[in-house]
């Protein structure tokens, strides 16, 4: 299911599914995007605080449903993550999403929202930039206009010269595209909305987690037969994931030990995730791992 691209005046708008945000920094990260030129729509319940949520469950389903009904509306960007997306899903209509394609884009916390919305309506969705994200990163702005505002059939995920990812693996992989936030990832499982990897190639990323945590999920992820059922892992961004104690396992150590080991084809490094550039990345969409070559493709349009 593919939603139309996104072109200069047309209407963006604004949801909180997760955490809330002080008002003038809402609206201070709305004017650029405003900026950028497009038209701004903010959700119903958008300034709502409710302990550490932007809201009531039911009114921020609701707003993510409101923007998906209104005909005037193009895409939907989340505002933040922080916490609270898996407390909605209950209250999403699956169906009407289906019926109703719109670019859906956000991270982190929404990782819960993007796999669940490609898994139940067949919705391409999209991790990336949030409005309070740098959308004035040249990377991130370059991305932004690459991938929603273009209909190409085939692209590559390039990554800033400075960032170097690495490739393992001696074979290629292709497969469907999932995941997001590792915490989040683990979050779903054993519910009706547990992530799908079986002949996919998963991506993960993550912040402000210690190596032993990473180990953890990690080792939840493989009893339940999750990497295995991968055909190969993308390894985005894990910001200040270290350890003070000099008797742990760096993350990179854990990595091999974790995922290396399964002998898949894997890429380390891609600029996604809770970093300065967060490139974005479809989930839902065919993607090849091409080790040969060096190079992370998706294999199939995004957008109509």
């Amino acid at each position: 299911m593919l939603a139309n691209k996104l072109e200069f005046g047309d209407t963006i708008a604004v949801v909180a599914p997760a955490g809330f945000e002080d008002n003038s920094l809402i609206d201070e990260k709305i004017s650029i995007i405003s900026s950028l030129g497009f038209n701004i729509k903010r959700a119903e319940h958008l300034y709502n605080k409710y302990g550490y949520l932007a809201g009531q469950d039911i009114d921020r389903a609701k707003d993510v449903m409101d923007a998906f009904l209104d005909d005037s509306v193009k895409a939907i960007i989340c505002f933040r993550g922080g916490y609270g997306s898996l407390r909605i899903l209950p209250y999403l209509n699956f169906e009407i999403i289906r019926k109703n394609p719109k670019i859906f884009m956000g991270f982190s916390d929404i990782t819960a929202l993007l796999n669940a919305i490609y898994e139940k309506s067949s919705l391409i969705t999209f991790h990336g930039p949030m409005i309070n994200s740098d959308m004035m990163n040249i990377y991130n702005l370059k991305s932004f206009v690459n991938t929603l505002m273009k209909n190409s059939d085939t692209f590559e995920i390039i990554n800033p010269k400075t960032n170097m990812m690495r490739f393992y693996g001696s074979e290629s992989a292709d497969g469907i595209l999932v995941g997001g936030n590792l915490s989040l990832i683990c979050s779903t499982l054993g519910t009706d909305y547990e992530i799908d990897t079986k002949d996919k190639i998963l991506f993960i990323e993550d912040v402000d987690e210690e190596p032993y945590k990473i180990d953890r999920m990690l080792t939840q992820l493989k009893l339940c037969n999750k990497l295995s059922e991968c055909k190969g892992f993308i390894v985005g961004d894990f910001i200040d994931c270290h350890s003070s104690n000099s008797m742990s396992f760096s993350l990179e150590e854990v990595l091999k030990k974790d995922l290396l080991s399964f002998n898949k084809p894997t890429v380390i490094g891609i600029s996604s995730g809770h970093g300065s550039t967060n490139l974005i990345l479809p989930i839902g969409a065919r993607c090849k791992i091409n080790t040969n070559e060096k190079k992370i493709e998706i294999c199939e349009r995004l957008l109509v």
